[in-house]
């Protein structure tokens, strides 16, 4: 279970987030949504160390992790997925996939992964992740060593940025067996009504602030009615 208390940061002396409170569930899957602007990447970023509060505290499974580093947060079970992907020159889809277990693993098993978010392993494993690969093949490897890592909380930064409309339908199969097969909490940062779709529970966050908190039940066909919503729900490709 994470549990976030209080978490507030300013950028260049403006508030991007106001004491934020939540709890993460284990073995749920959280869609967190708002308006672009709204706080969501750097409080995603927060959660995994890449920035840190000016206040508040950040609890996983009992242990305050407020104070503890990218490297050791991802020791204590917390993955990770950019909304651009990281390019690697010289490391092939195969190594990328090792490292991510911190192991080396048989072909077929890296295959598996990477036939599970819809690439074809013959034509990808021995490639490099360089910039010879597009913006959706190089969300589709990343999104392999993250399915790959099995993390307790996996944490996804805009995913659907990025990548064509066959892709994006692919996506929604990957976290659906994600959630199915892995035993731990997945949270997504998204306004797409599909993914917002399959979340156990959704937070809206707007202005650094959350506005509304529930089951998808309960906050979907609010968000749906309402013409602002609407827009932000409907945009493609921005934060």
């Amino acid at each position: 279970m994470l549990e976030l208390k209080n978490i507030c940061f300013k950028r260049d002396n403006k508030q991007i987030l106001d004491h934020i409170s939540f709890t993460i569930d284990d073995n749920k899957l959280i869609v967190i949504t708002g308006p672009n602007g709204g706080g969501k990447s750097t409080l995603a970023k927060i959660i995994m160390g890449i920035e840190k509060p000016d206040s508040g505290e950040i609890i996983l499974n009992g242990e305050n992790i407020t104070n503890l580093s990218i490297t050791d947060r991802a020791k204590n079970g917390i993955g990770f997925a950019f909304q651009q992907p990281v390019k690697f020159k010289g490391i092939t889809v195969y190594d990328l996939i090792s490292l991510s277990l911190g192991k080396k693993i048989k072909f077929s098993e890296a295959c598996n992964y990477l036939s599970a978010v819809g690439l074809c392993p013959r034509d990808y494993m021995n490639r490099e992740v360089n910039a010879s690969l597009s913006g959706g093949e190089l969300k589709r490897i990343e999104l392999a060593t993250v399915v790959a890592r099995k993390s307790s909380l996996t944490i996804f930064d805009e995913p659907e940025a990025g990548i064509d409309l066959w892709s994006f339908s692919s996506l929604i199969d990957v976290f659906t067996n994600m959630k199915k097969e892995i035993s731990g909490s997945i949270v997504i940062i998204s306004h797409q009504e599909r993914i917002l779709n399959i979340a156990d529970k959704i937070i809206l966050i707007s202005n650094g602030k959350i506005k509304e908190s529930g089951s998808k039940e309960e906050i979907l066909p609010r968000l749906l009615n309402n013409t602002k919503s609407c827009k932000f729900l409907k945009e493609d490709n921005n934060g």
